[in-house]
């Protein structure tokens, strides 16, 4: 299948079709300059789904990852609706929506002078309002969810890269979000790290968090993954469940990239 825009019954099976859109994104395209990154984007991500991003270096995943909450801004004509709502070019409705988006990098981004329970309540509290005993109550839980309650109290640069990139994302559930978004997540990590992450992804896969993960772990796509969108040139070339995909890509790109990929 070597199609752009995914038919409404695209996989997961037929109980998406049932569950809102969290994520639409509608002929979408994005230039740097005269380089064109993202081209003629038609994607719809339904409540609950886990949505693999994959492709080579320079094909526009991070790019398409970064529109969703608009870390980077989309060209004229294009839009992206987060639940319903067209995402604001600025001001304080976009802040308000991309609090409905949480997103996990390849580099941590917690903040150095504080500590790791500090980063994780520091949006609830400045953003949304929640009252800091509240906070620091959800911060705990989380941090209990995703293994680092034990080092609350210590700074980022006290935890190992695996730790810290688990509480990026209980910085990013603190938020309640509708929507996670995973750039890469793993690829700054020692190997020994790599599993740490993935098993707290899949484990928000199995409690039906809505993501969309950019990663070049193929067993976690696999694993975890409802759906594997394959991009090249800025380009959806292929759309469709882990299994087909990995097992009978149709496109000659994907097949180029699962041979090489996977031979090694």
């Amino acid at each position: 299948m070597t199609q752009s825009t995914p038919a409404p019954t695209d996989p997961p099976a037929a109980d998406s079709t049932a569950k809102r859109a969290l994520v639409e994104l509608d002929n979408v395209n994005k230039h740097f300059g005269s380089f064109q990154a993202l081209k003629d984007i038609n994607l719809t991500i339904p409540e609950g789904q886990v949505a693999i991003v994959i492709g080579p270096s320079g094909s526009g995943k991070s790019t398409l990852c970064r529109t969703i909450n608009r870390l980077e801004t989309i060209d004229e004509g294009g839009t992206i609706r987060i639940d319903g709502k067209p995402l604001p070019a600025e001001g304080k409705g976009l802040a308000q929506l991309r609090a409905d988006v949480g997103m996990v990098f390849q580099s941590f981004n917690l903040f150095a002078h504080k500590s790791i329970v500090e980063n994780v309540t520091l949006g609830p509290i400045k953003v949304k309002g929640v009252k800091k005993s509240q906070a620091n109550d959800e911060a705990m839980a989380l941090l209990e969810r995703v293994g680092v309650a034990q080092q609350a109290k210590k700074m980022p640069a006290q935890l190992s890269g695996g730790q810290q990139q688990r509480v990026a994302i209980a910085r990013a559930l603190a938020m309640r979000p509708k929507v996670m978004l995973f750039d890469e997540p793993t690829s700054a990590l020692d190997p020994e790290m790599v599993q740490e992450v993935l098993d707290v992804m899949v484990q928000l896969a199995h409690e039906g968090m809505t993501m969309v993960v950019v990663t070049h772990e193929m067993g976690f796509a696999r694993k975890a993954g409802d759906r594997v969108i394959f991009m090249d040139e800025g380009a959806i070339l292929e759309d469709t469940d882990p299994e087909s995909f990995f097992m009978n890509p149709q496109h000659p790109r994907a097949k180029d990239f699962l041979g090489k990929i996977l031979t090694h």
